[in-house]
């Protein structure tokens, strides 16, 4: 029989040499030391009160001190007396061995036992707390689509408004247009009025109260028209602002609809769902730009900028209905005096024409009868020169008596006295057909010019009543002054 670990050659199994060894050195005790370095679980490093007592024993033997340097290799002894001596071991030796075995395999038991209940806890209270945290999620997403949904909601409440607000305004902007186009008519037929007034003669020609509400009603429509169209021009101006706050309110509608359709798609996502899969480091990667606090407040104030946009646009919108019924019936009142101040005058020119037409026919008259009064002073005179070439040729003839038949007789005085009746007569009769002829060139003169001023008259009447008041007898109605078409 062969020992495991020796040969038939070996030392010990020789004949026996003398060592000089007179007993065996003295064997220590092992020192045993604990190298067993006990597994924790995550959050069990405290629990030492079942932990496992494994330990290994080192044996350290001191080498005999003493031992002589000139031996050259230990006594040789026989198989059975050295296995008794190195490989055997006491029955103690061997009762702790496997209490130790037993002691550690209890303790194996017991904490594997322990490391089962609790694993079995930990996956219970770990699928638990991963339920409550998708469940809280899922509640999470659940209440953000309901504050999304809020949100769309004001906003297409919002929006919708604002759409309604620029329609409006859209329609005042183009009442507003209209109404300054339709100013032209009436604007055109003031100008007209005047420049037909301008063609008026003579004295005619006069600043009267037609013209200063002509030039009145001229400014009031270029004012109006004016004030129309700044206006209209704020209300570009506000639309374009509208137009900036609907597209903020489209860009955020727009945005709210894709997160909540990303949000709805995150709800509806199931641990069963087929689209899941590993995204590995997505919860290291901060891509937000927000807070809840700043998105709310992002679409808050849209709403507001939205709403201030809203209120301007309203006021612009009272300030158009105040202007157009402020102008409206500014224009109308100035175009009603225009027109009694036309009447007034055309009364007037037609009165005076009338007075001149009457003094014309009574200038005529004086014509007929200072003609009449000319002809008969042209026959008196010519009726006084028969009796005065009688007397004179009667006073010639007497002269021709002789000597003292010359006498200064009452025939002479009568004839004398009488050609010094009729000269004199002749004269008054001349100078008085001299003054009726001047008279009468008076009264031609006079009644020259007053068919002068008769046509005056009558080209200012043809002026204010035919021309003038012929364009002036439509004005555009309230409706179409405030823009309506």
């Amino acid at each position: 029989m062969e020992f495991l670990g020796t040969t038939q050659t070996a030392s010990y199994c020789g004949p026996k040499k003398c060592s000089g060894l007179t007993s065996l050195p003295a064997v220590q005790a092992p020192v045993i030391q604990e190298c067993y370095q006990p597994y924790y679980l995550p959050g069990y490093r405290y629990l030492n009160s079942w932990r496992p007592s494994l330990f290994y024993r080192i044996s350290n033997v001191q080498t005999c001190p003493d031992e002589s340097p000139s031996t050259l290799r230990p006594p040789t002894t026989l198989p059975a007396l050295r296995s008794a001596l190195f490989s055997r071991y006491s029955p103690h030796d061997w009762d702790q061995s496997n209490q130790l075995q037993m002691r550690g395999a209890e303790a194996s038991r017991l904490w594997a036992s322990r490391l089962t209940d609790d694993s079995v806890r930990l996956l219970q209270d770990k699928d638990q707390l991963t339920h409550q945290m998708q469940q809280g999620t899922t509640r999470n997403l659940g209440q953000r689509l309901s504050d999304i949904g809020f949100w769309k909601s004001e906003l297409s409440y919002e929006l919708d408004r604002l759409l309604t607000e620029n329609q409006n305004l859209e329609t005042v902007k183009r009442r507003l247009e209209c109404a300054a186009n339709e100013v032209n008519c009436p604007l055109q037929v003031a100008l007209e009025c005047l420049y037909h007034r301008e063609k008026r003669i003579g004295i005619d020609l006069v600043h009267d109260n037609v013209e200063k509400n002509l030039i009145r009603e001229v400014d009031l429509l270029k004012c109006c028209q004016q004030q129309m169209r700044k206006l209209a021009e704020r209300i570009d101006l506000q639309m374009r602002d509208n137009r900036d706050a609907q597209h903020a309110l489209e860009r955020d509608l727009e945005d709210k609809s894709s997160a909540q359709c990303i949000d709805e798609r995150c709800f509806n996502l199931r641990n069963t769902s087929d689209c899941i899969s590993f995204f590995h480091g997505m919860e290291k990667i901060d891509g937000t730009i927000s807070v809840p606090e700043t998105w709310a407040k992002f679409s808050n104030d849209n709403i507001r900028h939205s709403q201030n946009m809203r209120a301007d646009s309203i006021r612009l919108r009272e300030e158009a209905e105040h202007l157009f019924e402020t102008l409206s019936d500014q224009m109308w009142r100035q175009f009603t005096d225009t027109n009694l101040a036309f009447n007034a005058r055309i009364s007037e020119v037609t009165d005076v024409k009338n007075k001149l037409q009457t003094q014309l026919a009574k200038t005529l008259q004086e014509i007929f009868q200072a003609e009449n009064t000319i002809m008969l002073l042209e026959r008196s005179i010519m009726a006084k020169e028969g009796p005065l070439k009688v007397a004179q040729t009667r006073l010639q003839c007497r002269t021709w008596r002789p000597n003292v038949e010359l006498c200064r007789d009452i025939p002479q005085f009568k004839l004398v006295n009488e050609v010094f009746t009729i000269d004199d007569t002749l004269q008054t009769l001349k100078l008085r057909l001299r003054e009726t002829q001047n008279m009468l060139q008076l009264l031609v003169m006079t009644k020259c010019r007053l068919e002068h001023e008769l046509a005056i008259k009558a080209n200012t009447l043809c002026i204010d009543k035919e021309k003038c008041m012929g364009m002036r007898k439509t004005f555009p109605c309230t409706p179409r002054l405030v823009g309506h078409t």
